[in-house]
């Protein structure tokens, strides 16, 4: 049974296609949103919101890309489906943001507004609201259609890839069994670094003033957990022991910061100035947490795979065709 080659199937092919297409449509629409918002507002106080959007969902279209070309090179069907479950985070982050997005522009009561109407503050025919919330409900939309497209090409993509594992690891239960908790934990390490990096641009862009100190802390937190991921990443392919166990303490203080951000959100002394925000910063910090909390439990996991014979599948593992079930057998 011959395995196709990168990006010869159709199947391989679609997929991409279906993720560069969405892609374009979503950051069309967000990218009209935000033209038609800077053109009535300066992006101050609780207009960062937008921004801001529209720099998170250029982020995340980019690195589902990256992942998606990534998992067809290696072949990862655990990737695959991580790409699936992001794909339905970002449906759950569109459709926050399109409450977000009024949150932001709608700050005067409907009572308010008959007295004396405004375009860019109130709603009604003809309200800066009304022009762009067309834009923002196709968003969900799109990433839900090509949700169910997704679904159908991985389940192709899933036979397709069926023996590739093989050439890496042989038809040992256990050491399949052990690689898989390995692709499982790079895997994690790619999502954690999304959702990290969400996380503080939010922080940094919407909510924090430059001269806080906690502006301080969050600037200073980025190099430190980008550092632990890549670090975790080298640790657990290349089998050492100390860089991991080190990672994994690392990981438990990270999980700290996350808390600390979560309570910040909704203490009384400071949740006025997460108002605009608050919705999609809890929720990718709870994500960022729970994402980390597993990376650590899997890391753990790894960790006492070490030494058992796996490093040189995990060093050497980029696939390399075969031709035959035979083939793989007799290798």
């Amino acid at each position: 049974m011959a395995i196709e080659p990168f990006l010869a199937s159709r199947a391989q092919k679609a997929f991409i296609g279906t993720i560069t297409i969405q892609g374009i449509v979503v950051l069309v629409m967000i990218a009209i949103t935000f033209r038609l918002v800077e053109n009535e507002v300066t992006f101050e106080g609780g207009y960062k919101t937008l921004p801001c959007y529209l720099a998170l969902f250029a982020l995340a279209e980019i690195f589902e890309l990256l992942m998606a070309f990534d998992a067809l090179r290696l072949r990862n069907v655990i990737q695959l489906i991580g790409i699936l479950l992001f794909h339905l985070a970002l449906i759950v982050f569109s459709a926050l943001q399109i409450h977000q997005t009024r949150s932001a522009l709608i700050t005067r009561s409907d009572a308010s507004c008959a007295l004396s109407w405004s375009e860019i503050n109130c709603t009604g025919p003809g309200s800066l609201w009304n022009r762009i919330q067309p834009f923002l409900i196709v968003t969900p939309c799109v990433i839900g259609v090509s949700w169910f497209f997704l679904l159908f090409f991985i389940k192709q993509l899933y036979a397709e890839f069926g023996w590739a594992i093989f050439h890496i690891v042989g038809a040992n239960p256990k050491m399949k069994t052990m690689y898989q908790w390995y692709q499982i934990m790079i895997c994690l390490l790619k999502f954690d670094f999304f959702f990290f990096t969400g996380v503080t641009m939010q922080l940094l862009i919407i909510v924090l003033s430059r001269n806080s100190a906690e502006f301080g802390v969050t600037v200073a937190a980025i190099p430190v957990v980008l550092i632990l991921l890549a670090l975790c990443g080298l640790a657990v392919k290349r089998e050492i022991k100390w860089i991991m166990s080190i990672s994994l303490v690392m990981m438990l203080a990270a999980e700290s910061y996350f808390l600390y951000k979560l309570v910040r959100f909704y203490q009384p002394e400071s949740r006025e100035q997460y108002s605009t925000t608050r919705a999609t910063l809890t929720i990718f910090t709870i994500v960022a947490f729970l994402l980390l909390f597993m990376t650590f439990a899997v890391g753990l996991r790894c960790f006492a795979d070490f030494d058992r014979g796996l490093q040189a599948s995990k060093v050497n593992g980029q696939y390399a065709p075969v031709d035959t079930k035979m083939d793989i057998m007799h290798g």
